[in-house]
């Protein structure tokens, strides 16, 4: 009998049941559809009602101030709003895909709610076209909208996240289009959306951005009236201008079903009910057809609002919510009247077995081999139930004949639970989601989860992520944040202690993030008291910053040794604050306060001397000034007697003033409360005495030779360019200046006047006093300059007898090289002289002699 009275409410259509459980009873008052303009979102959403402005209505016991107001699918109210928005008549208004409330209004401006009735700025714009030439008609699908105006032409936005006009092709028509459909982007050939208008031809215009086309020409026998597109885009249902109602492809190419309807008038709403037939609703009657078979009547006595779901339609009237789908096939093989299927068998098992018959026993010994079929049909035709007691005896029923099946996944049951636990939570009217497990898996439970805590119901989905498995800290979030909203009167530290309650139950949650709200709402002690508890520095510091809690966030910089992390708040608090007191600020921090040297010394010199100067630390900013020096001399112009020289000079000698400032101010105190003891900078101040005094000798050196090659060289280079250039006493004064010491001075003018090959010079500078270097430098310039002659004038002057003999063989005199080699007695000597002359036998046997005679071998 229970499957009698299951069955019992389906309907038959060709061969196929169809059956249309109510699922509310709706729970509003007053509210009438045929006044109102209403938006019904997809897979249970909200509803949106405002009284139709195109209608004389009587306003009973209404104010005559329209209210935008939203409902969800049981009639409870969410949320409601006075609608005061300029722009003429509301043409249109749809639900997004993320639940947002779009509404189009006669000048093009586009107003956003969300599903509390809250404006989400900012509007958003038709474009200037629309505004001048009034929308007439729009058609939205799930993120955008196209709409005609006065002069027919069409206008396109195809992501209302990313609003972006766009005009498509003139159409080309004088009267307004019939009727009108879109094909989404996702489902055209070119990837943009296709907008398909009915005109008064037989034929039907589909128009993109780049052109237009007639659609249907060899098909159609006159125009259309109404259509729909399927939601996957391959079919279009049409009704036409005799009364028939067409299903073709969407390209018009074929048709696939036409059949005679009962009336010639074009319905008020047509509608998919799935991808299986087709709902055309006029004012009392709604009409269900299918490819084969008479339709289906549905007689209503209050008007009804068609709402297309992917697996069937939502009926919503004046009193209740009602789910028309196709029967599943498990739900038909169960409660089909007289079905033999092994899963009725099973049902009917199980009730044996309730009232203790034998006859159960009878029933599993017939399906045995088809029971884990069974038992599948049953868990599914359980998860396609909207009634609980039918949910559970067909669970019960699946049970049942699972304990006799060995081979069946033990987990099926368990999973089917779990999603009706869930499907049935969202049900309840108080939440008002009457989802489908079809719908529920193409909406996937991330999105429930998405919704549910749009709409505030922040338990249940912290209930549901918890008992799915899912990450609970989108949830905790949005309620934290909706809490701080919510809660301006509650003190800072009291709702720190609620919102800490509940952000502990997630690690890892982002306190930062909280933070930023709470900064966003203007509780900003309470924004600095949240990222407090936050462990990541990444994202603690920058919210720091924006709060206005610099020195926290400078501190916590460095403790998490980020350097990056810590030259972003130098930079913060470097724009936003007095020198001075940015280097007070730096003062306790070495880390930042290395950090900002380091940065300075490469790109803001003149700052980082005001920060050693105002430090006391003139021995920084002495080094900083002689860098400069070195720098201006790089300058391209600082060359033959520039006047840059004389910058350079005066930076130089700024900085000497500023190291003997330092060595007399050692035992004084900086800003820093640093001092320099046990800092001497003598050779500092001494060094650059006599840089800044070599530079102007340099530069006078250049300005009377005209030539630029002194400046920046050494002293040592300076003395022998001066002696090659035969300028000796510009050489001595050099000497003198810098109190070159004898033996450099004789080593660099002994190499000088060989280079120049001056060898007379040479001779009677040896001869002025003995050499302090001796006469090894006269040899060695003389034989580098491949001078045999003058070298012999210098080698019998060597005193050490090696020396002599070194330098006769590198000149190839080896009788002059073995007589000295046999004074100094050194075989090693010896045999090193043997090898250089080893290309000449006469040479090798005085050596090779001499080595006997001194008995080295």
């Amino acid at each position: 009998m229970a499957n009698v009275s299951v069955a019992a409410e389906w309907q038959l259509l060709y061969n196929r049941y169809y059956r249309k459980p109510e699922v509310y009873r709706m729970t509003w008052s007053h509210v009438d559809l045929s006044r109102n303009k209403v938006a019904c979102a997809p897979f249970g959403g909200p509803i949106a009602v405002i009284r139709d402005d195109s209608k004389i209505v009587q306003l009973r016991a209404e104010s005559a101030q329209r209210k935008l107001r939203i409902f969800n699918s049981s009639g409870l109210l969410l949320g409601e709003t006075i609608w005061k928005h300029p722009g003429g008549r509301l043409i249109g208004m749809a639900w997004t895909d993320d639940q947002t409330l779009v509404c189009l209004v006669q000048d093009g401006t586009v107003f956003r709610y969300n599903i509390h009735a809250e404006i989400v700025e900012p509007s958003i714009s038709m474009g200037k076209e629309c505004f001048e030439r009034n929308v007439v008609d729009c058609v939205f699908w799930g993120n955008g909208v196209v709409c005609i105006t006065e002069l027919n032409q069409l206008f396109c936005i195809s992501d209302f996240q990313n609003p972006n006009p766009v005009q498509l092709a003139d159409p080309g028509i004088e009267d307004p289009p019939l009727c009108m459909a879109v094909i989404e982007p996702q489902y055209t050939m070119s990837g943009n959306v296709e907008v398909l208008l009915g005109i008064s031809e037989p034929w039907v215009l589909a128009v993109e951005e780049d052109g237009v086309q007639q659609l249907g020409v060899d098909v159609l026998r006159g125009p259309l009236q109404k259509m729909a597109v399927s939601r996957d885009g391959q079919w279009l249902a049409s009704f036409t201008h005799d009364g028939r109602l067409l299903v073709m492809t969407s390209n018009l190419n074929e048709i696939l079903i036409e059949q005679e309807c009962e009336s010639a008038l074009p319905p008020e709403q047509l509608a998919w009910c799935g991808m299986d037939t087709v709902l055309l609703y006029w004012d009392d009657i709604l009409l269900m057809m299918g490819p084969r078979g008479d339709p289906v009547r549905y007689f209503y006595d209050e008007p009804v609002i068609l709402i297309p779901e992917c697996d069937g339609v939502r009926i919503l009237s004046n009193s209740s919510m009602e789910f028309l789908q196709r029967v599943p096939d498990s739900t038909e093989s169960i409660f089909k009247i007289g079905s033999t299927s092994p899963a009725a068998l099973l049902f009917d098992a199980l009730d044996h077995f309730d009232r203790r018959s034998a006859k159960a026993d009878e029933n599993l010994r017939l399906i045995r081999a088809s029971l884990s079929e069974a038992v599948e049909a049953c868990i599914d035709a359980a998860g396609h139930e909207f009634d609980l007691s039918r949910q559970q005896t067909l669970l019960r029923a699946a049970s049942y004949g699972q304990a006799f099946c060995s081979n069946f996944q033990r987990d099926h049951i368990q999973e089917m639970c779990k999603t009706l636990r869930v499907l049935n939570a969202v049900r309840h009217p108080d939440v008002g989601m009457p989802l489908s497990i079809q719908q529920y898996k193409v909406l996937t439970p991330s999105v429930l989860i998405g919704r549910l805590i749009n709409s505030y119901k922040h338990l249940l989905a912290l209930r549901i992520s918890e008992y799915l498995g899912m990450n609970q800290e989108m949830v905790i979030m949005h309620w934290t944040c909706s809490k701080i909203t919510a809660s301006l009167a509650i003190p800072d530290a009291t709702l720190l202690e609620i919102l800490l309650d509940k952000l502990k139950l997630c690690k890892g949650i982002s306190y930062a993030a909280v933070a930023a709200h709470a900064d966003k709402n203007g509780r900003r002690k309470l924004a600095a008291m949240l990222v407090e508890h936050e462990p990541r520095s990444s994202k603690q510091v920058p919210l720091l910053l924006s709060i206005g809690e610099e020195d926290t966030a400078l501190t916590k910089a460095i403790e998490s040794g980020d350097t990056d992390l810590v030259y972003l708040v130098l930079f913060h608090i470097w724009q936003k604050r007095e020198p001075l007191a940015f280097f007070k600020m730096l003062h306790p921090k070495p880390l930042a306060r290395d950090l900002f040297v380091i940065y300075a010394r490469c790109y803001k010199h003149e700052f980082l001397k005001d920060f050693f100067l105002s430090a006391g630390q003139l021995q920084e900013v002495a080094f900083l000034v002689w860098k400069e020096s070195w720098e201006l001399g790089r300058n391209p112009m600082a060359s033959r007697g520039s006047p840059l020289h004389g910058p350079r000079i005066k930076l130089i000698e700024q900085a000497k003033s500023l190291f003997g400032g330092a060595s007399k101010d050692k035992e004084s105190s900086s800003l820093f409360g640093e001092t320099n003891k046990d800092k001497d900078f003598t050779f500092e101040l001494k060094a650059a005495e006599e840089h800044a005094k070599l530079l102007r000798m340099q530069h006078d050196l250049e300005v009377s030779t005209k030539q630029a090659i002194f400046v920046d060289s050494s002293i040592s280079d300076t003395i022998r360019t001066c002696i090659v250039l035969g300028n000796h006493k510009a050489a001595m004064k050099v000497k003198t200046e810098f109190k070159v010491s004898e033996k450099r001075w004789y080593w660099l003018k002994v190499f000088a006047l060989a280079t120049v090959r001056d060898w007379d010079t040479l001779e009677k500078f040896s001869k002025e006093k003995r050499p302090p270097i001796g006469y090894r430098p006269f040899v060695e310039a003389c034989i580098e300059a491949d001078e045999r002659g003058e070298a012999l004038k210098y080698i019998p002057k060597l005193t050490d007898p090696r020396e002599r003999a070194e330098s006769y063989g590198r000149i190839g005199m080896a009788k002059e090289a073995a007589d000295a080699a046999s004074q100094a007695k050194d075989g090693e000597l010896l045999g090193r002289l043997r090898l250089t002359f080893s290309q000449n036998p006469a040479a090798s046997s005085i050596f090779d002699t001499l080595r006997d005679r001194l008995g080295v071998s």
